[in-house]
């Protein structure tokens, strides 16, 4: 569908898309209050353009090197269409997913519903818990860092924690929310981090033990150095080979998202998430206790990123806690009146985060 944007360009067409997007909310939160039907209106304007274009735009890509793991998916995919019966090893649901696609759909196909796997949770999650208002949510998920990576490249990552934030929308239907966090852990098995860190949270509802577990998760980094990578790797994380390797080598697959080092702008990032639940919770006394054990999940597998901030692809363990950011930073925003001019707030709220995204991206 959208061929005919130059490879070399559609990532920064995406960014430059999430600018627009931006300027005209920031431009709108001056015009209008925010508990007006004229917001309303615009929301759900701005809210269903965004969604279908970002999910047509992500899923419609074309299949190329251009987007890291992709071309992998595509050689194993045709590889199925040629005849060749694979060993499934791990992360047995999309992989059996993936080949039976391979046998009833072409692989072009199989992206896009990879990408509206990845896109339609955000949306239902952002309705249901912010109803009216619920683009705003929506924008800081598809304008987050690394949700464009994890969209195109860390496909299988990405669908986890998309699936993850699903069941969270069955937050009292227990019985289907963890069955969709079994199924996330089945498409990926890194989701144990947040499916175990959920847990934590829901036995220790203290969130100042939440804020105490992450403070203390920097110094132990620091002064541990790389203990903490071989320590996970020696007890088999994730019985995964790769996910090992992730804490314990180089750039072994050549991954442009690999990173290393004690990552101190990502931590800065990771701050954002941290601030605003302790603001929201300490400072304006929220206590809801949904957004209360969602803060706790963010902040436990945050501080499991923190330790092993030094490993290569650190960035994809943490996004196992940034995928969480959007909610904990607007939720409270839309559902509380807590600001006179709360609509300008959110719409600071916005450039502020998504333009971390984007300096990250013009970085490069």
């Amino acid at each position: 569908m959208f061929d005919w944007v130059p490879l070399s360009s559609y990532t920064a067409i995406y960014y430059n898309i999430m600018m627009v997007l931006m300027l005209i909310t920031l431009f709108h939160s001056y015009q209008s209050d925010l508990f007006t039907v004229n917001t309303k209106n615009f929301a759900k304007i701005l809210g269903l353009f965004s969604l279908f274009l970002i999910t047509f735009y992500l899923g419609t890509r074309p299949v190329s090197y251009q987007f890291g793991d992709m071309l992998t998916y595509s050689k194993f995919y045709n590889r199925i269409v040629a005849g060749e019966t694979p060993i499934v090893t791990k992360d047995f649901l999309f992989n059996y997913f993936l080949i039976f696609c391979a046998h009833i759909i072409g692989e072009r196909i199989f992206f896009f519903i990879c990408a509206v796997i990845y896109i339609i949770p955000c949306y239902v999650f952002s309705k249901k818990y912010c109803g009216s208002y619920w683009y705003f949510v929506f924008f800081i998920f598809i304008g987050s860092y690394m949700f464009w990576p994890f969209g195109t490249n860390g496909i299988r990552n990405g669908l986890g924690t998309s699936i993850f934030i699903l069941a969270l929308c069955f937050y009292n239907r227990k019985v289907v929310m963890y069955i969709l966090m079994a199924v996330s852990f089945g498409v990926h098995s890194s989701l144990i981090i947040p499916i175990a860190a959920f847990f934590v949270a829901g036995v220790y509802k203290n969130p100042k033990v939440y804020l105490y577990i992450w403070a203390a998760a920097i110094p132990l980094s620091l002064v541990g150095g790389g203990f903490w990578e071989t320590l996970f790797a020696s007890i088999g994380f994730g019985s995964d080979s790769r996910a090992v390797d992730y804490l314990t080598k180089g750039n072994a697959y050549h991954d442009h998202f690999a990173y290393t080092g004690f990552r101190w702008d990502f931590l800065f990032y990771s701050s954002f998430a941290v601030f605003a639940g302790w603001y929201f919770i300490f400072k304006k006394n929220i206590t809801d206790k949904f957004y209360i054990h969602l803060w706790g999940i963010y902040m436990i597998a945050n501080a499991f990123w923190i330790l092993v901030i030094r490993a290569n692809f650190s960035n994809r363990f943490a996004y196992l806690s940034w995928f969480l950011m959007a909610p904990i930073i607007a939720y409270p925003l839309l559902r509380y009146k807590m600001f006179p001019n709360q609509y300008r707030i959110i719409g600071i709220v916005l450039v502020v985060y998504y333009m971390f995204t984007y300096f990250m991206y013009l970085k490069g």
